[in-house]
């Protein structure tokens, strides 16, 4: 006798997302955290690059070392944009930002990190 075995279309076990998972979570600031984390990343990048010590590191930033350690740890609650932006060109990066008009298949602009 020949059993068929029925097969049954599997969903899949993921989602695609949107490109900003704190949006994916369902925060309201998602825009602001993801600016956040976009920034944190090129610091701790260039921390990297440059093979400072938390502490060495924490002293040119002009942080404390446990909040340097924080704020690599992706917990940039009470870090504004500025400060992170102020950490950069410590670091020795310039820091541009450019206001442009919205394409007009959006009614609002939008803020973005762009790194060169």
């Amino acid at each position: 006798m020949n059993r068929r075995k029925s097969v049954k279309a599997k969903k899949p076990d993921f989602e695609i997302g949107s490109g900003n998972v704190y949006a994916d979570l369902g925060h309201a600031d998602a825009a602001d955290r993801l600016v956040k984390a976009q920034l944190v990343s090129m610091i701790s990048e260039i921390l990297s690059e440059q093979g400072l010590t938390q502490l060495k590191a924490a002293a040119l930033l002009g942080i404390p070392q446990p909040k340097l350690s924080r704020l690599l740890r992706g917990q940039f609650r009470g870090f504004s944009e500025r400060k992170l932006m102020d950490c950069l060109t410590r670091l020795g990066h310039d820091v541009q930002i450019i206001v442009r008009h919205a394409p007009k298949t959006r009614t609002q602009g939008a803020v973005s990190v762009v790194f060169s």
